[in-house]
């Protein structure tokens, strides 16, 4: 019997062609069929890579996530010292991709968060451990602020970063909705003043 190999361009047009269709129509209205003939591949080569279209959900929501954060690994603004200006460049290259033609579709991680928690209790433990990893980076960019500047109040990072993510989510719902792509741009902004004046920055 083969082995399905953990990389192989097989695996990554079915995943690619999944991320697609499921951005676009959500996860209970792709089918099966929909994705093979995306890949132009047969449900022997999907049964091959997955057991379960559960199974290719949960490693969708991974590929999407792990790409997200590759991107901001090679942002330029990873090789500025000052952390003021490390999380200003995080908040502008999100704003800088909510500009992508891609970001119209909205984001999978909180597509699948409010479509399948109910359903799919895997793939909402699998959710909930991508936000929480998400909080986590973007709480250790606050913290780095925080040490670096005095702040006003006692500030609890930990909260703000989740308040960072709800507005990110929250921002490209509306700008479906709205058909608005300014939306992202218009809040972060906002968020970013929000931050300045609580470490005592100039806007």
């Amino acid at each position: 019997m083969r082995i399905a190999q953990e990389h192989s361009p097989t695996k990554e047009k079915l995943l690619e062609a999944a991320q697609r269709l499921m951005l676009a129509k959500g996860f209970a209205a792709t089918s099966l069929e929909d994705i093979c003939g995306e890949a132009r591949l047969t449900k022997g080569s999907f049964f091959h890579y997955f057991k379960s279209k559960e199974q290719l959900g949960k490693e969708v929501l991974e590929r999407f996530c792990r790409m997200m954060r590759e991107r901001l690994k090679q942002a330029p603004f990873q090789a500025k010292r000052d952390p003021i200006d490390r999380l200003d460049g995080i908040l502008e290259f999100m704003i800088q991709m909510s500009k992508e033609p891609i970001a119209k579709q909205g984001c999978l991680l909180g597509s699948f968060s409010q479509e399948l928690t109910q359903t799919h209790p895997e793939i909402r433990q699998c959710c909930a451990g991508q936000f929480q990893q998400w909080t986590e980076e973007f709480k250790r960019e606050l913290d780095a602020v925080k040490s670096h500047y005095a702040p006003k109040t006692a500030i609890d990072t930990e909260s703000l970063a989740q308040h960072y993510i709800a507005i990110v989510e929250g921002s490209l719902i509306l700008a479906k909705a709205q058909q608005k792509t300014s939306v992202m741009a218009e809040n972060l902004r906002h968020f970013k003043r929000y931050l300045h004046s609580l470490f005592r920055q100039q806007s």
